[in-house]
């Protein structure tokens, strides 16, 4: 069930560093992940703005834009934009805990996908921390619709996606993904998926000032013949909706803890995963927060707790 269903909350084990370029800004930027204490959940520093405001914690309440990527913003207006594929790969570890200072406005691309951040996080190593672990368990279905896109949590014993896309180009088509997801599925099916984007765009992005950092090593791009320019093809037959999950799972780590339920899509995007996420978190009824209780003689139950110290807020 979930991201590695467990007792205890988790942090890294030793510092760990990492760079590269911003997709959009083109600019090298490196990132450094520290251990944390028990409670303190995901905060990015920002170690390129001086003063006491450059701490940003990674929860929907921070979220700004969601145009081509997920960008949050702290109460000083201090961004950091593109933090959907190392938020995927903090969740997929199954990390609760982290410190992480970076040096730039983005964080860097790697190859399109969380597969580099991964690999970081297996250097680094694991440490299990005294603290438990806390979820947030749907109890009933929360739904948003935006057109013709919608999404949805609903109750399920587990952590479940099912995303579904539809393209109009031959390349991509109808795909979808659907599937109970745990720290193996992740790192095995979702984590290479690449981001993808079309050659038609890139001049209208690059005349806005984005996709600067965008090449046929970080993106799968399709051409004006609705074919694959990248050398080497797909990593995956579906590619396209497995990256989308890739972007769903980091959207929705921005809850605070892991969740128990299914998250459905169709269509969707960033602004619809977050939109998704308020939804569910608005509303009271729709969720609890619940922990593991061993029991000496009948195993392990979940059990409903108080709303954590970092309770996900959606002012």
């Amino acid at each position: 069930m979930g991201f590695q269903l467990r007792d205890y909350q988790t942090t890294i084990a030793e510092r760990v560093s990492l760079s590269g370029v911003g997709v959009h800004s083109g600019t090298p930027v490196t990132m450094t992940f520290l251990p944390a204490e028990p409670d303190t959940g995901i905060v990015f520093h920002r170690v390129d703005v001086s003063g006491a405001s450059h701490a940003i914690r990674a929860l929907i309440s921070e979220v700004g834009t969601t145009d081509l990527s997920t960008t949050l913003t702290n109460g000083s207006g201090i961004t950091l934009s593109t933090v959907e594929h190392v938020m995927a790969a903090i969740a997929g570890a199954g990390i609760d805990n982290l410190n992480i200072e970076i040096d730039g406005p983005e964080v860097p691309i790697a190859d399109g996908t969380s597969a580099a951040f991964l690999a970081a996080f297996e250097q680094a190593g694991q440490l299990q921390q005294t603290a438990k672990r806390r979820y947030i368990r749907v109890l009933k279905t929360s739904r948003i619709e935006a057109g013709t896109s919608w999404a949805e949590f609903s109750p399920y014993d587990g952590t479940r996606y099912e995303v579904e896309i539809d393209f109009e180009t031959p390349a991509i088509g109808r795909q979808s993904f659907a599937g109970n997801m745990d720290a193996t599925v992740f790192r095995e099916e979702i984590s290479r998926a690449r981001t993808f984007g079309f050659m038609r765009d890139v001049e209208k992005l690059w005349a806005a000032g984005l996709a600067l950092g965008s090449s046929l090593d970080n993106s799968l791009v399709i051409g004006d013949d609705h074919t694959i320019i990248n050398p080497g093809g797909l990593r995956y037959p579906d590619e396209f909706v497995r990256h989308k999950t890739l972007d769903a799972v980091g959207d929705l780590a921005l809850a605070g803890a892991p969740f128990i339920g299914c998250f459905k899509s169709y269509r969707g995007g960033h602004r619809l995963n977050a939109m998704a996420l308020r939804a569910l978190l608005s509303d009271p009824d729709a969720f609890e927060f619940v922990e593991i209780a061993t029991h000496p003689n009948n195993g392990a139950s979940l059990v409903t707790i108080d709303a954590p110290l970092l309770a996900p807020s959606v002012v």
